[in-house]
């Protein structure tokens, strides 16, 4: 059966290429102007009458789409479509809304796991340094770092990219906890509710925040959690800037109710060069480049076009979020 689709992604013209051929048989629909992560795009008016859209699609836009079908979001993050009323709306439609998180959560992965060894080895500190061997600043960072192997990490928000970062932690054999809203009984290891949480918290040599943003998990860190942190421990930030009061990290870092914070992202991005928690010795940051690697919009492409095939099967579709 072809379908009307709308690709609300950014093409270059091979990846235009890529995504015709992978479509052979169904009418494609493209925008003058195309929707970013953060980034609204134009509404063609066939948009009303596709039966599949690929990419940002506006909220309301969806709502008058009588035709629509499936809707394949181009990201990891859902915090636009996240809300109580799309997703009644959705479900009461029937209409399936996946995202592309398995595009994303080999890399986001890598960058949580290279974040911990960094703090473990003492990586910054070692790399800013130029102190002889055998002298006192020397010897402070050659005894300063702190093995990961048997240590205990709390991972909050357990999808996609938390799996895969308990998958590359196995080997260093640390004692693993996941906490997230709806367990689903697979995780393969404890998992917290929200009672427990506070007593996990205080427990945990790394906590690892990759929580969604969504009007739940505003500020969900802030300075009460901290406090429940134990000072020995390190906060890794790789899920929302929003989910994290700012103004409780700084005085936690300051105030060493925690070791060091290690963030991707942060609210706004990019953080001013003049914010506080920019002069925090103990904080190290990364403009939100977790997710990216060579080739991300190519295997975005294709994480959409093997749903499509799924999709015409009338198969089980990939990372189905609603």
């Amino acid at each position: 059966m072809p379908y009307k689709i709308y690709i609300d992604f950014p093409l270059t013209p091979e990846l235009k290429s890529r995504i015709e051929n992978g479509t052979r048989g169904h009418q494609l629909v493209i925008p003058a102007k195309p929707a970013t992560v953060l980034g609204l795009g134009d509404i063609e008016p066939e948009f009303y009458d596709c039966d599949i859209l690929f990419g940002q699609p506006q909220t309301d836009a969806v709502a008058k789409a009588s035709s629509l079908k499936w809707i394949q979001v181009s990201s990891s993050g859902i915090t636009r479509y996240d809300t109580p009323d799309f997703r009644e709306a959705m479900t009461q439609r029937g209409i399936p809304i996946c995202n592309s998180a398995h595009v994303f959560n080999e890399a986001c992965a890598d960058h949580a796991l290279a974040f911990m060894l960094a703090q473990s080895r003492q990586l910054p500190q070692a790399l800013a340094s130029q102190a002889p061997n055998g002298t006192e600043a020397w010897q402070a960072i050659r005894s300063g770092g702190v093995p990961l192997r048997g240590q205990s990490v709390l991972i909050l928000g357990f999808g996609a990219i938390g799996r895969r970062l308990a998958e590359l932690l196995a080997p260093f054999e640390m004692q693993l906890t996941a906490y997230r809203r709806t367990p689903r009984g697979d995780e393969g290891m404890p998992v917290v509710s929200e009672s427990e949480l506070p007593a996990a918290l205080a427990a945990a040599d790394h906590v690892v925040n990759i929580l969604p943003d969504s009007e739940a998990t505003k500020h969900f860190f802030n300075a009460e959690r901290f406090a429940q942190l134990k000072p020995s421990s390190v906060f890794y930030n790789i899920g929302r800037g929003t989910t994290v009061d700012q103004d409780a990290l700084v005085e936690a870092l300051k105030n060493q109710q925690l070791r060091e914070a290690w963030l991707d992202v942060t609210d706004p991005e990019p953080l001013p060069l003049d914010h506080p928690l920019r002069q925090q010795s103990n904080c190290f940051i990364t403009p939100h480049t977790a997710g990216g690697f060579a080739g991300e919009a190519e295997a975005c492409v294709d994480h959409f076009l093997k749903n499509l095939a799924r999709f015409e099967k009338g198969e089980t579709l990939e990372n189905r979020v609603i």
